[in-house]
């Protein structure tokens, strides 16, 4: 596990707080980023659990109209969202800074831009 020096405006670890971001997808990076004023690690998981999130249930609305493959697609995106979702919080916990593709460095510049 990865030791995470920067403190954080919660009173939580960091690597912790980076775990709860994702534990119920959007919502609770939404209430992490709302709240976390200090620490880059936990606002950049905060934004990535947002836009991780808000990319695939839209990809499964869109495969949710279209009959049998959609619901395979959407079947197999399930199964997706749930592996990310495990490991997401496992790479947060283990203090690491896991980017995902796009969505990683969209995360990673608007973390930098918004704290001090």
């Amino acid at each position: 596990m990865i030791e995470i020096t920067e403190k954080t405006s919660t009173g939580i670890k960091p690597n912790v707080a980076g775990l709860l971001c994702y534990l119920v997808g959007w919502i609770t990076g939404l209430i992490f980023l709302l709240i976390e004023k200090e620490s880059k690690f936990v606002r950049f998981h905060a934004i990535q659990s947002i836009s991780i999130y808000v990319v695939l249930f839209v990809v499964y609305l869109i495969f949710m109209f279209i009959p049998v493959i959609g619901l395979i697609i959407d079947i197999l995106l399930g199964i997706v969202m749930f592996v990310l979702w495990i490991l997401l919080m496992y790479k947060a916990y283990e203090g690491e800074k896991f980017k995902l593709p796009f969505i990683g460095d969209f995360a990673e510049k608007q973390a930098n831009q918004t704290t001090k």
